[in-house]
């Protein structure tokens, strides 16, 4: 086995550390603003990009990188918001599409703004423009690496 050298357990470490404490950042911006964790924030932005708002719930679990009782556990609680809602995927019975109601866009366009300012202050009003496409060029790199090594194809890394 080879070790990681001091500088790449040093780089690993911090990038830990900056990644967890991004992520409780923005879980604690998005629970006092709206309710929810960061995950049913991505969830609801997912979805508003997507053609109808809408997306089969497998592909939603997949893209976001949870489980399918994970997913539905969220998408029930999100429905409780009446912020989404399940419609039987009209070309396989056995499959449920996740859909956005006007409700949870509205929702969305009302918290975007918080979210969009707690990350840029958490992340690029502390960069370069030159690290800004750094961070942009590594993360593409990394994800991509990742994905790949599992098979998947993924276009909205590009």
């Amino acid at each position: 086995m080879t070790w990681l050298t001091e500088e790449q357990q040093a780089t690993w470490r911090a990038f830990l550390q900056a990644t967890t404490l991004l992520d409780d950042h923005l879980d604690r911006q998005l629970q006092r603003d709206a309710g929810i964790p960061h995950m049913y924030y991505a969830l609801l932005s997912t979805l508003s990009e997507t053609p109808g708002r809408s997306m089969r719930m497998t592909e939603l679990a997949e893209r976001a990188k949870i489980t399918r009782s994970r997913l539905s556990h969220a998408v029930s609680r999100l429905e409780g918001h009446g912020w989404v809602r399940r419609e039987d995927c009209p070309t396989d019975r056995r499959g449920q599409v996740c859909v956005l109601t006007d409700a949870g866009y509205a929702e969305l366009v009302r918290t975007a703004p918080g979210h969009v300012a707690a990350v840029r202050g958490a992340v690029f009003d502390r960069l370069t423009p030159e690290q800004t496409r750094q961070l942009g060029e590594i993360s593409r790199v990394i994800a991509e690496g990742l994905h790949s090594s599992d098979g998947a194809d993924v276009p909205w890394l590009r």
